[in-house]
């Protein structure tokens, strides 16, 4: 049976929230303005630039203090918002849910208001729930929320970050492209947030994967969805592959890996399908010869790495914004 549906996914009204929050607040890319989104990534790029020279060496956001509450596991994310944080100065703390109060019984709510409670201004958070990004940016008085991924709702820097990858590989146009985006779409926050922000600048969006994994309201956020993953990617020019989330799926959604590789996997034929110029995506962690093909995630299409670093940027980028917005609504 269908999942739920994409433009609904988080009950407690993330998505409406997202719109009326705050700039020191990123809660998604649901709702935000071209000129937003081309801002943050015109920031992001100069942070990029300073990666391939000299590197990032700030204090632009010295005397921030800036805590990173990480209720799933990840590499990616949480490192490279740690490097972030680093290389602008700030002060910076993480936890995980392992070594928090609310492995003791403490409330969610009642940790991150003790984190507060310390002069904390920023707090980026991972959980597996749906709107706890939104959640506490309504009951945080003085903090900043950064969200970091929150269920199958958005990963809203991920999502910027491969806009940023896009742009360069597209040298700055957005309009009149399209991306490709195979996999599990049903439970990917990836997919929503990059949906979100491709629509607005402009960008085609065309999905495919097992029926079972493609979620209700597709059509509403204009995107159109393949039967195939070879009509997809044919003549696209991006094609962005996503891991199957096991650990969000119920049983009996996918017959098994190998056929869904037979199937969906991205390998080196389908992408001779892509435009001469078009470019590999993957949010990762990558399976190797599930979603995509050894060769594929290392061959010359693949801009799987670039995406890490571009996630540096993006991540200083979205730091400097929201610590500016709240220096100036908290300010007496």
């Amino acid at each position: 049976m269908p999942a739920s549906t994409m433009s609904a996914p988080a009950p407690t009204g993330a998505g409406v929230f997202s719109r009326m929050a705050s700039s020191r607040h990123l809660l998604g890319l649901e709702g935000m303005s071209r000129a937003e989104l081309l801002e943050i990534l015109d920031r992001a790029q100069r942070f990029r630039d300073l990666l391939d020279g000299q590197g990032i060496q700030s204090q632009e956001l010295r005397g921030v203090t800036v805590c990173n509450a990480f209720f799933e596991n990840s590499t990616r994310t949480r490192v490279s918002f740690e490097l972030a944080e680093q290389r602008l100065g700030a002060t910076h703390v993480s936890f995980s849910s392992s070594d928090s109060s609310t492995a003791k019984g403490e409330t969610l709510l009642d940790t991150l208001r003790v984190v507060q409670s310390m002069r904390v201004d920023l707090v980026v958070v991972r959980h597996p729930s749906a709107g706890v990004a939104a959640y506490l940016a309504r009951h945080l008085d003085s903090a900043g929320v950064i969200n970091a991924g929150d269920g199958a709702h958005e990963h809203p820097t991920q999502g910027l970050l491969d806009l940023l990858t896009l742009r360069q590989a597209w040298k700055g146009q957005f309009e009149g492209r399209r991306i490709a985006i195979v996999g599990d779409i049903a439970h990917s926050r990836v997919a929503r947030s990059a949906i979100h922000g491709l629509r607005v600048l402009g960008t085609a969006v065309t999905v495919a994967g097992p029926p079972t994994l493609l979620p209700m309201g597709l059509e509403a956020l204009g995107v159109e969805c393949s039967g195939t993953v070879d009509d997809a990617m044919r003549g696209a020019d991006a094609v962005m592959a996503l891991r199957l989330q096991r650990e969000r799926m119920e049983q009996g959604l996918l017959a098994s890996t190998s056929e869904y590789a037979r199937v969906w996997g991205i390998n080196a034929r389908r992408v001779e399908l892509l435009e001469p110029e078009g470019v590999v995506m993957h949010p990762g962690p990558m399976n190797r010869g599930v979603e995509i093909a050894a060769d594929v995630a290392d061959g010359p299409r693949s801009v799987v790495f670039q995406q890490v670093t571009d996630g540096v940027a993006v991540r200083c980028a979205v730091l400097l914004r929201c610590a500016t917005a709240r220096a100036h609504e908290v300010r007496p």
